[in-house]
């Protein structure tokens, strides 16, 4: 699958930031999860980042219509550096504000390097280019996932968290070298204000483009879910760090697997989504058996799961958002987020008042999570057909 020099360029800034998100995904949910095993205070950090990623990314794109992209990767370099910074130095006896005073310079590295990379994909990118850079983003995401946590299991056992907050610094130098050689996208040329004609209704003006505002609504319940009960998941089957470490290159060598199967396997994009909502809703279930072996099944089905979602979905999505110019583009994308974001805070709100994996409000939050994981795919058939139909209208308009 042949990809654009252009988007070579963003997977490589994509490859030296993964190293750092793959880190704080796993390690400093460990770190914080540590202390008293409590599910609540993992929560506490996700729905702080959450909610911090939200407003950075509308910051990243209102800097957007002045400055480049670059200025961005630089600033989440920044925020990265002032992460395990405070992750070394900072100690408070309010366990919560500690807590959050850590999300937040992650959730602004979150906000900013997913405004940059939408805006430079949907402005570089072409038609099939989405699912090969969605395809290979995945793969480098997973491979990352097999190397870093065996890596920093071994090096948190020799030196400990301080020494590899340290030792992240690394990585944080390397994104600020990437932020010089990507591409310069901006949207300051545009003539008309990033915040003009925000509202809802002049951005989402098609049916093709409606039907993804419940998806994305869906969806984020989904990501969320998975996301936040699969580092759970994998951090109650043991606690040893290289134990944790394994499982995590097992999921990474799932999602390979997954990857293999959908390039040798000729189907429709439609048809890998809905495989993929079923492994997910599949993996939800498994976990209600609670057994530490059921854990890790439900773990590599969720991931078999995510990686059809994330190729398939975002693809679609980003497809119809690159027929507009950029400016329309870049109000989509923040709409979108807030949408995606949304959603996920409103279950991390929720997921608060889960004590443990057997009561009543986690089977509650899980089934509601499997009839939105169905839902996905219904809304996403909705908007093609409704593109499919602009389209054929489009061609008798012209004759």
């Amino acid at each position: 699958m042949r990809i654009a020099a252009s988007i070579r360029k963003v997977l490589i800034m994509n490859a030296a930031s993964t190293i750092i998100f793959n880190y704080i995904g796993i390690f400093v949910n460990l770190f914080i999860w540590e202390k008293n095993h409590s599910i609540f205070d993992v929560t506490w950090f996700n729905l702080i980042m959450f909610i911090t990623w939200s407003l950075a990314f509308a910051g990243g794109s209102r800097l957007l219509t002045k400055y480049t992209t670059r200025l961005l990767i630089r600033v989440t370099a920044g925020c990265g550096a002032i992460t395990f910074l405070l992750l070394t130095l900072l100690t408070l006896d309010n366990r919560l504000l500690w807590i959050a005073i850590i999300a937040v310079p992650v959730g602004i590295m979150w906000g900013f390097y997913a405004a940059s990379q939408n805006i430079t994909l949907s402005a570089i990118g072409k038609g099939g280019d989405f699912e090969g850079y969605f395809s290979y983003a995945t793969i480098i995401g997973q491979t990352v996932s097999i190397i870093n946590p065996v890596v920093f299991a071994f090096i948190i056992k020799w030196i400990g968290y301080s020494g590899s907050f340290i030792l992240m610094f690394v990585f944080i130098t390397i994104l600020m070298v990437v932020s010089f050689f990507i591409s310069p996208i901006t949207l300051a040329g545009e003539k008309k204000p990033l915040f003009q004609q925000m509202r809802f209704s002049t951005v989402f003006s098609y049916p093709a483009i409606r039907w993804m505002v419940p998806s994305c609504l869906a969806a984020g319940v989904v990501l969320q879910f998975q996301g936040l009960f699969a580092i759970i998941f994998t951090f109650s089957v043991s606690s040893d760090k290289l134990v944790i470490a394994l499982l995590n290159v097992l999921y990474a060598v799932s999602s390979i697997m997954a990857m293999i199967l959908h390039r040798k396997m000729t189907i429709r994009s439609g048809i890998w989504l809905k495989v993929g909502m079923i492994a997910i809703s599949v993996g939800f279930l498994v976990a209600l058996f609670q057994h530490s072996v059921f854990l890790v099944i439900s773990n590599i089905l969720t991931t078999i799961g995510l990686f059809y979602f994330g190729t398939v979905w975002n693809s679609g999505q980003f497809r119809i958002i690159s027929r507009h110019t950029s400016i329309e583009q870049a109000r989509i994308l923040l709409w979108r987020e807030w949408f995606l974001n949304v959603s996920r805070i409103g279950m991390l709100i929720l997921i608060l008042f889960v004590k443990d994996l057997q009561g009543v409000s986690f089977l509650v939050l899980l089934g509601f999570s499997l009839i939105c994981a169905f839902l996905v795919p219904l809304f996403s058939q909705k908007s093609e057909d409704a593109l499919a139909v602009e389209a054929d209208n489009e061609k008798l308009e012209a004759r």
